[in-house]
């Protein structure tokens, strides 16, 4: 009854964990042939049905239509897939929980800059490549007695955790890098050769060679040979006697398209840095008392010209998330926002249990604006907060920022459970 057609480009891991599901439930789900990445999912007839345009998107055979890996892989998958128990079906989406905050984020950022698809940022590959180190050392210590993730047959844990990896272990998890990993290798090797893996993904290469950032490809893929081209032949097509200041609009659009590194390292740059120095004030609270040494520091030293401090509230349905998936939410805003670091700083708070939590927090940041909306890196997660700006000389702001920064209090109410600092 799941059957239907699957919207998604080749190669796509997010796509696979839905294929390889309906392998093993023996649902008939068909990869749409006719689809073109970029212009299909930009058609009026597509948007209809999946508004956001992403990719993978799944439509059943009667009208019904899913966007979202992780959904529709569960539509498509069967019991066996989802757990035998509450225990296992909640253990199963921490694993998914797992694979999407903290694999994904990292081995985009170490992959894509060697498949040409982002600019490469050193500093950025080599935090990433540390991050993916922890992780396959979590995953080596807890495969060291097991063969699955949870319990004794494969499940959608395994399924789309494999998935967030195999990027990795294509590109650039060589020989030598995943030698210190092998009941990571193990299990991985197990289930890529299942015949219901072979028949989404087929004969699975692992790394031979580490892949390098290629400054070539990254140029090639994005159209900078061309419009360099179409640059250099219309000079040479030029009189000698033109001169340059009247560029055509065309040229300015094509410079636009070029990697200006300068401009995309520090989106704050428009911004006075004022005389709050926030590295001094993160020592301060990571190594004395917040209460009697970091909050006095923060108040004598605010520079509320310069900078401004929020408070946002979680706003979406987290009635069916347990306590742990509200932990990985926050966690994932806060890996995503890794750039963010050098100008903010942030306390969130969890609250309530199971299936009754809230999620709140207090932030300040340079400037007077939204933050997140002057990177699309920082625009995945916050729409789904609200935010309001706190008057810094209000004496309730005060108290909040109080609470908050020593994660004790009265939250009118509300038990706290966890607290995590972005720092």
């Amino acid at each position: 009854m799941a059957a239907g057609t699957l919207y998604t480009y080749p190669g796509n891991f997010r796509a696979y964990k839905a294929l390889v599901a309906a392998q093993y439930s023996g649902v008939d789900v068909k990869v749409a042939s006719d689809f073109k990445f970029g212009e299909t999912n930009k058609n009026t007839n597509f948007i209809s049905k999946f508004p956001l345009g992403k990719v993978p998107a799944f439509e059943s055979g009667d009208g019904f239509c899913l966007s979202e890996s992780n959904a529709i892989a569960q539509y498509v998958g069967n019991s066996q897939l989802a757990g035998k128990s509450p225990k296992d079906a909640a253990k199963i989406q921490q694993w998914i929980s797992f694979g999407d905050n903290e694999i994904v984020p990292s081995a985009c950022t170490w992959v894509f800059p060697c498949l040409g698809i982002i600019q490469y940022n050193k500093q950025e590959a080599e935090k990433a490549k540390e991050q993916i180190k922890k992780v396959l050392t979590l995953l080596n210590d807890y495969l060291l007695t097991r063969t699955y993730l949870v319990g004794e047959r494969i499940t959608q844990a395994d399924i789309s955790v494999s998935c967030c990896l195999m990027l990795l272990y294509q590109h650039v998890l060589d020989a030598e890098f995943r030698k210190p990993f092998q009941n990571v290798n193990r299990w991985f090797t197990t289930l890529v050769n299942q015949k219901q893996f072979k028949a989404v993904v087929g004969n699975f290469q692992m790394c031979t060679k580490m892949a390098q950032f290629d400054s070539k490809k990254y140029a090639e893929l994005h159209g900078q040979k061309k419009e360099t081209a179409k640059k250099d032949s219309k000079k040479e097509a030029k009189p000698k006697q033109a001169k340059k200041e009247a560029k055509p609009k065309d040229e300015e659009e094509a410079e636009d398209d070029m990697p200006k590194e300068k401009e995309s390292k520090d989106p704050f740059a428009a911004y006075p840095k004022g005389t709050f120095n926030l590295d001094e004030f993160k020592r301060t609270y990571s190594n004395k008392d917040t209460v009697t040494v970091a909050l006095p520091y923060f108040w004598e030293k605010f520079d509320k010209e310069n900078w401004s401090i929020w408070y946002c509230e979680y706003a979406e349905d987290v009635s069916k998330k347990r306590q742990f998936m509200c932990c990985n939410l926050v966690s994932g805003l806060m890996q995503r926002l890794d750039k963010l670091r050098k100008n903010a700083f942030g306390c969130m708070c969890l609250f309530g249990e199971d299936f009754k939590v809230s999620i709140s927090g207090v932030w300040f940041w340079r400037g007077h604006d939204l933050a997140f909306t002057l990177s699309p890196d920082w625009q995945v997660d916050y729409e789904s907060y609200k935010w309001k700006k706190l008057d810094p000389d209000d004496p309730e702001t005060k108290k909040l920022v109080h609470k908050y920064f020593v994660m004790e209090g009265d939250f009118e109410g509300k038990p706290f459970f966890e607290g995590k600092v972005y720092k």
